[in-house]
């Protein structure tokens, strides 16, 4: 199976009042780890990266392994490039074979986010490639896009639909109350905001900020029509930790083999647990396939 367009994955989970969960990977290990979960989770599932990261990796070398990935395990994959600012980056992607790809202009005026939006959309939508944008104002640190907790903003449902009305655009990400990165409290997670939007517009909406969301809180998301939930830093952090144990507990045992293996069982059990959270295990349908 080669990688697919999110966008009829996504309106199957909201149609069907279950989740994807989006994993952002960092490394070329990582593709074959997420995917090694989903498959072991009969899950479709979304990889997805940052800017930094496919400055780091290459378009190119990313779509490579991770179509490699996706054939191997024979799981519905989408490729996502996440909050993206940078036109020229978008279309590096789209041309490298990403089949989703996010215009993130929320830091603009209402007016010219749509307008961003259009132009990608007038790229993407002729190619099948999905494409997310946000309003309102996620808070916290994803690559270099820092939003202070003071300037958070929350989305208007009603600019919700004229957003999606006026840009045509398949996946929306409004901003809800989360935070990227991992929080200092209790997330203040608006649901009647959510339902309020989901009540406004029918395309399947994107939950950012997904690490470390209580369980229950996540589910409650997902059954308002959060089709996508995020997850990275949990993930990653996840991994990190086990080579750090590693390397604590024999600090000469300098082989990869031996510290990436147990980096790729807490990656593959931390994606398994958010696969079951959002209730996409055993969704891997004969369409898909």
């Amino acid at each position: 199976m080669t990688l697919i367009s999110t966008t009829p994955m996504l309106e199957k989970a909201r149609a069907d009042k279950h989740g994807i969960v989006a994993f952002n990977v960092h490394s070329f290990d990582s593709i074959y780890w997420v995917l090694e979960a989903a498959a072991e989770m009969k899950s479709p599932v979304i990889l997805q990266t940052t800017v930094g990261t496919v400055r780091s990796l290459g378009a190119k070398n990313i779509v490579e392994v991770a179509k490699a990935a996706s054939e191997h395990f024979s799981i519905p994959t989408g490729l996502h490039l996440d909050h993206c600012t940078d036109f020229q980056v978008i279309k590096e992607a789209i041309r490298a074979g990403y089949t989703s790809v996010m215009i993130d202009a929320s830091m603009h005026p209402f007016e010219e986010n749509v307008a961003r939006t259009q132009e990608v959309m007038k790229l993407a939508k002729s190619l099948g490639v999905n494409v997310e944008a946000e309003l309102g104002k996620v808070g916290g640190v994803e690559d270099d896009i820092v939003v202070a907790e003071e300037d958070a903003q929350k989305a208007i449902p009603a600019e919700c639909r004229q957003f999606v009305e006026l840009t045509g655009v398949p996946t929306l990400a409004p901003a809800i109350g989360t935070a990227h990165g991992i929080y200092k409290g209790k997330p203040n997670i608006d649901f009647d905001r959510i339902a309020d939007i989901a009540d406004l517009v029918d395309v399947p909406l994107v939950l950012h900020g997904g690490s470390a969301v209580p369980i229950e809180e996540v589910k409650r998301c997902v059954s308002f029509g959060m089709a996508k939930v995020n997850v990275s830093t949990e993930l990653k952090n996840a991994y990190s930790k086990a080579i750090k144990v590693h390397f604590e507990q024999e600090p000469d045992s300098l082989d990869p083999r031996a510290y990436l293996q147990k980096a790729k069982e807490a990656a593959i059990e931390m994606a398994k647990s958010k696969i079951k959270m959002v209730g996409s295990e055993n969704k891997v349908v004969p369409s898909f396939v």
